[in-house]
């Protein structure tokens, strides 16, 4: 691993681990950097999945609705703004 310096402005990482729910600044930048590299990649991704054949059975295949989640398991957070 590399130890680099950088300097960060910071509120804007108070925000970001806020944000992310990350306790460090470390773990912060870390989710910050695979992030960043996971969106960079969608696209290839998304191209090679246009490209994939599908059999029959996997086209409209059955799904299951996600359980909507209940008033109590939100954080804070996660609660709508009005």
């Amino acid at each position: 691993m590399t130890v680099t310096s950088i300097d960060i402005d910071k509120d804007e990482l108070a925000l970001a681990k806020e944000v992310a729910g990350t306790a460090t600044a470390r773990e912060t930048v870390e989710l910050a950097l695979r992030t960043l590299i996971a969106v960079r990649r969608q696209p290839s991704v998304v191209e090679r999945l246009i490209g994939r054949s599908f059999e029959p059975d996997q086209i409209d295949a059955p799904t299951i609705a996600p359980r909507p989640l209940s008033s109590s398991s939100l954080s804070p957070s996660d609660e709508p703004s009005a």
